[in-house]
C-alpha cells in the first residue's frame, strides 16, 4: 500500500503550459503517472503533448476527467488562488510546488481550508512520490519535481521539510535495496498545509510501511510535536535527521521557516526531542538510511 497517492491516482496540473510545469508534467508522464488534465485559464480546449486535455478551470477538469489530485506550478502571485480553486472544486489532494508565496496569502488559504476535505502538501515543496512495480519503479505516481528514477517500491516511508535531503534519503535506501512506500516533501515554509505529524500518523496506519525516516530542520516546533506523538503512539521504528546544527540564531538558512528565533527551534532541542522519543538520530545526512535499517534489523 501507500499513503496520499497510488499508481491509479488521476492527476491534473495547474500551470501545465508554463515552462516549469510543462517540463515536470512530461517527467511525471514518463514515470507512468496518470496525468489526465491540465488547467490554464484562457487555454481550454487545447492539448498538451497532443494527448492531455487542457481546461480553463479545475472544476471543468474534474468533471470531464475524474481527477482527484492536483500539482500546482503557478507563479507566487497567483498560487494561493490556485490552491483555493482546487479546494473549492473538491479535490482530495493539492500539491503546491510554488516557492515564494507571501505568508499573508498562505494564512488566508489555511483559514479558508478549515473544514474542507482537501489536503494540501506544500507550498515550496518537492511533492509526493509513490513508486510503482515496474522497472525503475515505473508505473508509480509522481506529483511534483522529485527525480523518479531514484525511487524503488518498498516498505519505508520518508517525510521531510527539505527537498534535497528527501532525495538523499531515498537514494540511500534504494542503493541498499530498501524501497519506499511513499515519499512526502512537506516544504519548508512557515505556513504550510501538512505537517510531519500528519504524515507520520498516515505512515503509522499504513500496514505496508514498516519504518519511517523523518527529516527536519531548524525553526518552529513541528519536529518536537511529532516526536512527542511518536513516543506515545508510534508502533514502527523511526529514524531522523535535523539540518541546521551550525546555523547562527536569527539568520534564515535555506527555507523561509528555517530560522532560530527567540531561542526556539534550535537543532539541539529538536535532536534532544528525537532522542527522548526513541527516534534513531543520524549524526550526518549520509547515515539516514543506515540508522533506520539498523533499527529495523536489516543491517
Amino acid at each position: 500500500m501507500s499513503i496520499l497517492v497510488k499508481p491509479d491516482t488521476k492527476v491534473l496540473v495547474q500551470g501545465i503550459t508554463g515552462s516549469f510545469g510543462a517540463r515536470h508534467t512530461q517527467l511525471s508522464i514518463a514515470y507512468g503517472t496518470q496525468i489526465v488534465a491540465g488547467v490554464t485559464p484562457g487555454k481550454g480546449g487545447r492539448l498538451f503533448e497532443n494527448k492531455v486535455p487542457i481546461f480553463d478551470t479545475v472544476a471543468d477538469a474534474i468533471k470531464q476527467t475524474g481527477a482527484t489530485a492536483s500539482a500546482i506550478f503557478v507563479p507566487p502571485a497567483f498560487a494561493a488562488d490556485a490552491i483555493l480553486e482546487g479546494v473549492d472544486a473538491g479535490l482530495d489532494l493539492v500539491v503546491c510546488i510554488t516557492e515564494g508565496i507571501p505568508i499573508t496569502d498562505m494564512v488566508k488559504v489555511k483559514r479558508a481550508m478549515e473544514g474542507k476535505k482537501t489536503r494540501l502538501i506544500g507550498p515550496n515543496c518537492p511533492g509526493v512520490v509513490t513508486p510503482g512495480e515496474g522497472r525503475d519503479s515505473y508505473g508509480g505516481c509522481r506529483i511534483g519535481i522529485a527525480p523518479g528514477y531514484i525511487h524503488k517500491k518498498g516498505r519505508v516511508g520518508v517525510v521531510s521539510r527539505s527537498g534535497t535531503l528527501t532525495y538523499e534519503a531515498v537514494w540511500q535506501l534504494t542503493c541498499r535495496g530498501a524501497g519506499q512506500s511513499t515519499c512526502v516533501g512537506i516544504g519548508g515554509d512557515p505556513v504550510n498545509g501538512t505537517s510531519h505529524l500528519d504524515v507520520i500518523k498516515m505512515f503509522n496506519d499504513d500496514p505496508d510501511t514498516r519504518g519511517v525516516i523523518v527529516i527536519g530542520e531548524i525553526g518552529g516546533s513541528a519536529e518536537e510535536e511529532a516526536a512527542e506523538w511518536i513516543k506515545a503512539h508510534c508502533r514502527k521504528p523511526v529514524a531522523g535527521f535535523i539540518a541546521g546544527a551550525t546555523a547562527p540564531p536569527g539568520r534564515r538558512m535555506g527555507h523561509a521557516g528555517a530560522i532560530v528565533s527567540g531561542g526556539k527551534g534550535t537543532a539541539a532541542a529538536k535532536i534532544a526531542a528525537f532522542k527522548a522519543a526513541g527516534i534513531g538520530v543520524a549524526a550526518t545526512p549520509g547515515e539516514m538510511a543506515d540508522t533506520l535499517l539498523k533499527m529495523m534489523g536489516c543491517d
